[in-house]
């Protein structure tokens, strides 16, 4: 489980830093992203149920496990199986149940790490997309749309963003890794505009009675 959640964190936060050519972006999958990305840019805080599966062939993997992330501008806190994520935007803490144990270290928005928070926003550095299909399901539309990243040397080539047409929420995303990873995140409740306080993205020390502490900061 927590090698798995460290592919998942590494997955889920890559962040490029290269800027994606104008002449190789699909417009009118530009347009849907663009409004995608306003809607949630305009929310106070929002907070969402999702399931994560990871699939692999080569690996006999296919493991599905559910989880929640908790948004206010840069600040997140994510839950996924035995491991918890807080990130106050000074300091990140990675709690794992498992072990007892937290792990600090100093947030840093230029280290290459995607906050979780800009899922939504990600496509504007470092990738081309296309849009691909829509699609029907459950009495609702849906457009698809792919990024491909401007760097060749990372672990994956494609990640697929699944948008609501009617209100431009993100449902689903995968990544598509080089080695036959398949990484899929759906959205299975989402609550915008909610109401939650600063103290929620920070990790209380009280609360993990003989928690141990690693301080990388």
């Amino acid at each position: 489980m927590k090698q798995i959640f460290a592919s998942l964190l590494i997955t889920l936060f890559a962040y490029i830093h290269f800027a994606a050519a104008q002449n190789t972006r699909d417009p009118k999958a530009e347009a849907i992203l663009n409004a995608m990305s306003e809607r949630y840019k305009k929310m106070s805080a929002f907070r969402a149920e999702f399931s994560y599966n990871l699939r692999s062939p080569q690996e006999k993997l296919d493991e599905t496990f559910t989880g929640t992330i908790t948004v206010k501008g840069a600040k997140f806190r994510l839950k996924l199986g035995n491991q918890e994520v807080y990130n106050n935007q000074t300091t990140v803490w990675t709690y794992s149940k498992e072990d007892n144990e937290v792990t600090i270290t100093e947030y840093d928005p230029d280290s290459g790490d995607i906050n979780p928070a800009e899922v939504y926003n990600m496509y504007k550095k470092g990738f081309k997309y296309n849009y691909m299909e829509e699609k029907k399901e459950n009495n609702e539309v849906f457009d698809v749309i792919d990024l491909t990243p401007d760097d060749k040397n990372l672990n994956y080539f494609k990640i697929r963003l699944t948008i609501n047409k009617r209100t431009r929420d993100l449902k689903s995303w995968q990544i598509f890794e080089k080695n036959g990873r398949r990484s899929l995140y759906s959205i299975n409740k989402f609550q915008p505009d909610i109401v939650v306080a600063d103290s929620f993205f920070n990790f209380d020390k009280s609360q993990y009675p003989k928690v141990t502490e690693v301080d990388l900061r």
